[in-house]
């Protein structure tokens, strides 16, 4: 639903001073609601660095933490660490939404000033198993430099080419999860603009069409960066999607409202009957009402951490 529509006899000019009125009220409370999930990030981060027993190896730090390992490249990086947490939890959530396939589908994320170091799962790993310390770090030719395991040759094809490729993509998220994945599957499979949910990707998804079977080599991952352009989301036909964002918590709120209005549109689909579409005027207009949606995005991405930090803390070991 779009907001400041005037009421029933207010003037357009009224409206839209009433509107703005309410941005500026909003922007505060973002301000400070947005400050205050970085505190707790930072808190976070602050625990894990203070229960740790620091030695050098090489000029590299080894932080020893409670339940497992956090390496960071140069040093205690407090960002090494919050982006390790927030990606196992990234994980661990798609594991709980249902967006996981078995152990064969990767998030990554490139390193804060570093364009050929990425944390990814180590091949085998479950999402739902996902912690700080368990995430490897491999360059941009796939050698892991960090960490115990192997890096699947389909992450590293997929996701190194596309951080590299793409101008705001921090955050590589790849699923096969159900609903998307099913409209991948169909002829000329498309995502509507018949929900709320779906205008939020207006103008923002791109599509190929072409299954070229497993991404064993670089050049398929290539192609696809070229496919997706600057556009956020990416339908790969017979196979599944990419989302990208500058953060995990972008990335994966993204991710889940994609899914969910893929959903909305099988379930819709099912029953035979035609689709209401919404004009692409309004579409994109209420695209561009979502001005909180990197606050909603914390707090959504902050609201699984608070469920894991009581349920299944050693996420962010």
């Amino acid at each position: 639903m779009l907001p400041n529509v005037p009421s029933r006899g207010e003037a357009p000019t009224m409206a839209i001073e009433r509107g703005l009125s309410r941005l500026a009220t909003v922007d505060e409370a973002v301000i400070r609601a947005g400050q205050a999930c970085r505190d707790r990030a930072r808190r976070r981060a602050s625990m894990a660095l203070g229960s740790c027993r620091t030695s050098f190896t090489g000029g590299v730090s080894i932080m020893a933490i409670e339940r497992g390992k956090v390496t960071a490249l140069h040093g205690n990086r407090r960002e090494d660490v919050e982006a390790r947490i927030d990606l196992a939890c990234a994980h661990r959530a798609a594991a709980k939404l249902g967006f996981h396939e078995g152990i064969c589908n990767h998030m990554t994320l490139m390193l804060a000033g570093r364009r050929d170091r990425f944390l990814i799962g180590a091949k085998g790993m479950h999402w739902q198993d996902a912690t700080a310390s368990k995430l490897l770090v491999m360059d941009d030719h796939g050698k892991v430099v960090e960490g115990e395991g192997d890096v699947s040759i389909t992450g590293y094809c997929i996701h190194t080419r596309i951080h590299l490729h793409h101008p705001n993509a921090a955050v590589v998220l790849h699923t096969h999860m159900p609903y998307a994945t099913a409209l991948t599957a169909i002829q000329g499979g498309r995502l509507e603009m018949m929900h709320q949910n779906a205008t939020r990707f207006f103008e923002r998804v791109a599509y190929d069409e072409d299954f070229n079977g497993f991404a064993f080599g670089t050049e398929e991952g290539d192609r696809m960066a070229s496919i997706m352009g600057d556009r956020t989301v990416l339908f790969l036909g017979n196979h599944g999607v990419v989302v990208v964002g500058p953060t995990v918590a972008d990335a994966l709120d993204d991710l889940y409202y994609l899914e969910r209005a893929c959903q909305v549109q099988v379930l819709a689909m099912s029953t035979g009957r035609p689709l209401r579409i919404i004009p692409d005027e309004l579409s994109r207009a209420t695209r561009d009402s979502y001005s909180n949606r990197h606050y909603n995005a914390m707090l959504l991405l902050q609201a699984f951490k608070d469920e894991f930090d009581r349920t299944q803390p050693e996420y962010a070991s």
